[in-house]
């Protein structure tokens, strides 16, 4: 098995690791969730108590967030059918800066057990805006103690880019700089949603060389690239394994790992037994690099919660042990573990000094 050697250090800690031993026991959950959508894109969906009650105890921890847009109910485009989803209207879709109150509301109502389960996000900021940083700093100390990081957020996202209002995002934008370093003086982890390419393929994927130069302009930032930028309609190309390979052995980027959660991705990598060999490779040479997370959106029950992670039982059969529990549970609590300590400790410098001021 192949290892960069920051991969090897970091693998060899994990498996020192008192809690990831723990993990390991037969008494570990089945997964850790790192992409879970408490509500939907009109900011309905269910409660966190809602949510721990159907995870029971087959989920240990997870990362629990909104979506930072609404769909426009725009009266002359679809009158009295109020929709509910992007791709169920021509309107436009909005930033809604109030989902981080919303999300820090619903952790609020958690008791202490239930709160050590849940790793709050905020998402509710515009990351074409120069203040976007400024968001972040100020959700932070209205509600301290609650998040952990930011995202799921979207640069490049099928349909949905071209529809938000106002100026698209760009990977090029000194805005998204901002954020990135605002995100590694505080210490949160980032979920990034940037599809590597464009719907309508290229000779080579549109977005890749941005999104490398972008991973390695901001090395100290821990972040998570969401579903390996593949998209309902964006779908891997014949290089697709080969290109995350070539990231992962690069040392800029040891910073970043990848997320398989969404339906839509696990159809691709279990398709047939060939590309799942190469998904099956690419894993175990870097299995501190992947994590599983569902992407599920406000479920009403355990099946449709789960279904991303019953897609996936082929590749967790073919998976080698140690490999498996790093996906589904160790590599969360190395990542969120990491970085819950230093937001709190920036939260108490921040709170410190406007203290000192007064």
């Amino acid at each position: 098995m192949r290892h960069t050697a920051s991969s090897l250090f970091i693998f060899l800690a994990l498996c020192i690791c008192p809690v990831a031993e723990e993990e390991k026991g037969s008494q570990a959950p089945l997964f850790n969730d790192v992409h879970f959508h408490l509500l939907n894109y009109i900011q309905e969906g269910i409660t966190a108590k809602e949510y721990l009650d159907i995870a029971g105890d087959h989920v240990g921890r997870v990362a629990m967030f909104g979506i930072p847009l609404q769909q426009k109910w725009d009266y002359f485009v679809t009158g009295d059918r109020a929709p509910d989803y992007y791709l169920r209207s021509n309107a436009s879709l909005y930033y809604y800066s109030f989902v981080d109150a919303l999300i820090a509301r619903q952790y609020l109502s958690l008791d202490e057990e239930q709160k050590r389960r849940v790793d709050p996000m905020i998402t509710g900021f515009n990351a074409t805006d120069m203040y976007a940083a400024d968001h972040i700093k100020r959700v932070l100390l209205t509600f301290p103690g609650v998040f952990s990081g930011i995202g799921e957020f979207s640069v490049h996202k099928e349909f949905v880019s071209g529809k938000v209002t106002g100026h698209a995002a760009s990977l090029r934008n000194p805005a998204l700089d901002r954020v990135f370093e605002t995100t590694a003086e505080i210490g949160l982890v980032s979920i990034l949603h940037c599809d590597i390419d464009n719907v309508r393929a290229g000779q080579k994927p549109d977005h890749y060389q941005d999104l490398l130069a972008l991973f390695r302009r901001h090395p100290g930032v821990s972040i998570i690239w969401a579903h390996t930028g593949l998209g309902r309609f964006v779908k891997p190309g014949r290089e697709h394994v080969a290109l995350l390979d070539g990231m992962l052995d690069d040392p800029a980027c040891a910073h970043v790992t990848m997320d398989i959660s969404w339906d839509e991705v696990a159809k691709y990598v279990v398709a047939d037994d060939d590309v799942l060999d190469a998904w099956v490779t690419l894993i175990e040479e870097h299995p501190t690099r992947f994590l599983f997370g569902t992407d599920s959106v406000a479920p009403k029950n355990w099946q449709a919660y789960a279904k991303t992670y019953e897609m996936y039982q082929p590749l967790w059969d073919r998976l080698d042990a140690d490999t498996r529990a790093d996906v589904k549970r160790l590599n969360y609590l190395r990542i969120f573990d990491a970085a819950v300590p230093r937001v709190r400790a920036w939260e108490r410098r921040q709170m410190e000094a406007e203290n000192a001021v007064r």
